[in-house]
């Protein structure tokens, strides 16, 4: 129970922090409307570092991202037979973390008019919508991610607290330098656990939750990282 637990709670934790900055910017008469895509992107690296932190300290491996996981997997470098208990948790953690964001600003979605504005706060959207391009932006980030953690850490198959903040701070510059045209999802997890929660919670005026392009931030992520791990286990 202890990865299971670890990789549930801090994805959990990720996905209340990640999810819950973007409420914080984009629903009516909070604290933090408007602030902009800067919050939005140090809030997403914080929500990371809190995820990754707790989940070692409880046992899981930190990666709180299926296609980490696979990636991991399908390189001998993580046991598959933990593979599906990893997975179940994590997106298991990123839903229930999504219905604690909505729980947290649940008066203020009644505040809000734009249908996209509240969807965008559980799961990503391209300001540009080419599924192909989606998927290659996707996969790109998704790929630095997975070299970056690789070099960072030491142990590939898990991450130690101490790889906590430099992995946050990857997240950060993923965000910065390649987050505009998707939204970086860089996690399936992230994306449709969220976009499930999106789907069946009782929403004040939401709009449908956009499952024809629901498979690009879960593609596109697996494949930019088991490239990346592919190549650095070439190279190293």
């Amino acid at each position: 129970m202890s990865p299971f637990a670890g990789e549930f709670i801090g994805m959990a934790l990720l996905f209340l922090m990640g999810g819950g900055v973007v409420a914080n910017v984009v629903l009516n008469k909070t604290n933090g409307q408007n602030s902009g895509w800067i919050v939005i992107t140090f809030g997403w690296a914080m929500a990371v570092f809190i995820g990754v932190y707790t989940s070692v300290a409880l046992g899981g491996s930190g990666h709180l991202n299926p296609a980490v996981t696979i990636a991991l997997a399908a390189t001998d470098k993580f046991s598959a037979s933990l593979v599906p208990t990893y997975l179940m948790a994590q997106f298991g953690g990123a839903i229930t973390g999504a219905v604690l964001v909505w729980l947290a600003y649940f008066k203020h979605f009644s505040e809000t008019d734009n249908a996209d504005l509240k969807k965008a706060i559980f799961c990503t959207a391209p300001p540009i919508r080419s599924l192909f391009h989606n998927l290659v932006t996707e996969a790109i980030g998704t790929f630095v991610l997975m070299f970056g953690a690789l070099s960072i850490t030491p142990s590939v198959s898990s991450l130690g607290t101490l790889d906590a903040l430099p992995v946050a701070l990857l997240v950060l510059g993923i965000g910065l330098s390649l987050g505009g045209p998707t939204g970086y999802a860089i996690n399936p997890a992230r994306d449709l656990g969220p976009r499930i929660a999106h789907f069946f919670l009782p929403i004040p005026g939401k709009r449908d939750s956009d499952w024809a392009y629901s498979w690009v931030p879960v593609a596109g992520p697996v494949i930019g990282a088991l490239a990346a791990a592919f190549l650095f286990g070439i190279i190293k």
